[in-house]
Parts: C-alpha cells; sequence; structure tokens
C-alpha cells in the first residue's frame, strides 16, 4: 500500500510538471506566433497530408501481417528512409524560403543546456510512463508480445547486431522522429488544428507508427512530453535529446535485466 501511494504521488508531481508546461506555453504564445506555425502554409500541409497517409498505408499493412520478423535489413531500410524523409523535408523548406536551423531552434541553447533540460524533463515523465505501461499491462494481460526490435535485440545472437540496433537507436531514430514528428508534422497540424489537437494526434501517430498495441498507451505519453519539451524549451535538440536518453535507459534494462528493472 505504501508503494501504490508513493507511485500515485510520484505520477502527481509529473502531471503538475506537463501541465506548468503547458499552461507556461500558453501563456508565453498566446495570441502569437511560435515555431513558425504561422508561417507553415499549404506546400508544408500537402506533404504532411502525405506523410500521414503513408503511416497510415502502412499501418493497414501490418494489421494484416501476424507474426511479423524484423530483420537486419529491415532496420536499415527503416533508417534510410527516415533519413531520406529529413532530408526531403528539409529540402521543401530550404525552398520555400525558411532556415530550418532557426525554425527547430537548433541553435537556441547550448549543449549543457540541452543536455540538462532533456534530462529532467525525462526523469519527470516516467511515472506517466509507467503508470500508463501498467494499465495497457492490466487491460492487455502481462503475456502480450513485445516490440519487434525489442524482441530482436534480446534474441540478437551476435555483437554486430546489437551494435547496430543501438547505433540506430541512440542516434538514428531520435534525429529522424523527432524530425519528423515533433518538428514538422506537428508544426503543420499546429498551425491548422491548434496546440492542443495537434499534440494529440501527433502524439497518437507517433504511438501508432511503432505498430505495437501494448505500446501505444506509453508512446503516446512519450509523444506527449517530447512535444511539450520542444514548445517549452524552442528547441527540437531538447526532445531529440530526451529520445535518446529514453531508448539508451531502455537498451540498457534490456542488456542488463539483472541489474536494471525491466
Amino acid at each position: 500500500m505504501f508503494n501504490g501511494l508513493i507511485n500515485a504521488l510520484l505520477v502527481i508531481a509529473a502531471l503538475y510538471v506537463y501541465l506548468s508546461l503547458f499552461r507556461q506555453i500558453e501563456a508565453r504564445h498566446n495570441g502569437a506566433a511560435s515555431l513558425g506555425e504561422r508561417r507553415l502554409g499549404i506546400p508544408e500541409a500537402v506533404a504532411a497530408s502525405l506523410l500521414i497517409a503513408w503511416f497510415i498505408l502502412n499501418l493497414i499493412a501490418a494489421s494484416r501481417i501476424e507474426n511479423t520478423v524484423f530483420h537486419t535489413r529491415d532496420l536499415l531500410l527503416t533508417g534510410g528512409f527516415s533519413l531520406a524523409t529529413v532530408a526531403i523535408l528539409t529540402a521543401l523548406l530550404q525552398l520555400r524560403g525558411f532556415s530550418v536551423v532557426s525554425l527547430g531552434g537548433f541553435s537556441r541553447l547550448g549543449f549543457g543546456r540541452i543536455v540538462s533540460t532533456a534530462a529532467v524533463l525525462l526523469f519527470a515523465a516516467y511515472p506517466l510512463l509507467f503508470a500508463a505501461d501498467s494499465i495497457s499491462r492490466w487491460v492487455l494481460g502481462e503475456g502480450v508480445r513485445r516490440q519487434q526490435i525489442v524482441e530482436m535485440f534480446t534474441n540478437s545472437q551476435t555483437l554486430g547486431q546489437r551494435v547496430l540496433i543501438i547505433v540506430l537507436a541512440i542516434t538514428i531514430a531520435p534525429f529522424a522522429e523527432e524530425f519528423i514528428f515533433r518538428f514538422f508534422l506537428y508544426g503543420v497540424l499546429k498551425r491548422y488544428f491548434g496546440r492542443g489537437i495537434g499534440l494529440i494526434f501527433n502524439a497518437l501517430l507517433f504511438g501508432a507508427v511503432h505498430v505495437h498495441l501494448p505500446s501505444l498507451g506509453p508512446l503516446f505519453v512519450l509523444g506527449g512530453c517530447f512535444t511539450l519539451a520542444y514548445e517549452w524549451s524552442g528547441s527540437i535538440l531538447v526532445s531529440m535529446t530526451m529520445h535518446a536518453l529514453f531508448n539508451f535507459f531502455s537498451l540498457s534494462a534490456l542488456a542488463f535485466p539483472d541489474l536494471l528493472p525491466q
């Protein structure tokens, strides 16, 4: 009972932190443009629509395939596609006269400020993630299958495969996913539907594209926390660093199951 009370207090504290961030964002940007949402136009909306349609088609295709096996080639193709998407979106914005560096706040904060902010906000998010994971386990049961990437990492027999997964998880995945979801898609959604709806839909899409129902709740919460961290700090590098740290801690827990909680 005592542990349950502590957990409840931690969840309340985490909610307070992120609700405070949201209130500060609303107060700071009430009636004013932020992160370029009023500058993005029809070309960006068309690109975002095509990207969302592509994700939805992949979700539909994945839902029709049972017991999909993930191979090293799939990881490389996914990483290549993600980087290509970032390059195309960057080119689109540059051709439209936008400065990606300025728009994403890449030079807004120093390295130390980025890392410290990301670490504190990720630490504050963990109680919410644990709560969402507990709800998912309660609804779906404890015997649900883990994500393909997790299965691949735990069952990998070679050091090279594990190194590849780690490199992709803490470098390419955080960079590409945060650029695509938080920087671009969220910016377009916020421009046309408002900050609240943009945050919710973006986080839901972020969770859904991982194609793992038990992780949908925790990933939805994680995506929302990343978005608020980006909005509040004004730098996409903060959410990228949070994402990289989260993946690093998750893989560390898998690599050392006897030392760290799963």
